[in-house]
């Protein structure tokens, strides 16, 4: 269990990273409520810092047996860089992450041990919609879906 917990944390972790999209600070509140609509598309709005911050959510092989997870991300405009599970056991994502601010993409990747010492590589792909980031993840021995909300 402590396992599969880690692995849906590093799953987590790289997909809410690969939905930073900008280094831009958000508007105050009062600024957003009365601020014409954006007239991008909504994948390029994604760009403008989509997955920087604190992502929380769930990631497992089923809809039935599912691990909390959450992840520190940042994204500088160029390269995304983040945590899974941020604490004493957190797990870095590795520097091939990415996203892709016109498609909303995110790609992350990070390692983590399993059972036995066995480091696993696990493999995130993801897509960024609003403060939502859903998508797959697999690694040697598994495979299954993730969904967390930008806190």
């Amino acid at each position: 269990m402590r396992f599969r917990m880690f692995s849906l944390s590093c799953f987590l972790i790289l997909s809410l990273a690969a939905a930073c999209g900008s280094t831009e600070e958000p508007p105050p509140a009062e600024a957003q409520l009365n601020a014409a609509p954006p007239a991008q598309p909504e994948a390029a709005q994604a760009g403008a810092d989509a997955l920087t911050g604190m992502w929380a959510g769930d990631w497992g092989p089923s809809p039935r047996d599912r691990n909390q997870v959450t992840l520190e991300l940042k994204w500088d405009g160029t390269s995304l860089t983040g945590t899974v599970n941020p604490g004493p056991n957190a797990v870095p994502l590795l520097p091939q992450s990415t996203f892709n601010p016109a498609t909303s993409a995110v790609h992350m990747e990070a390692e983590a041990q399993g059972r036995g010492g066995v480091t696993l590589h696990y493999t995130i792909d993801g897509k960024v919609e609003g403060n939502m980031m859903s998508g797959s993840w697999n690694h040697p021995s598994g495979m299954g879906d993730f969904k967390i909300t930008r806190q």
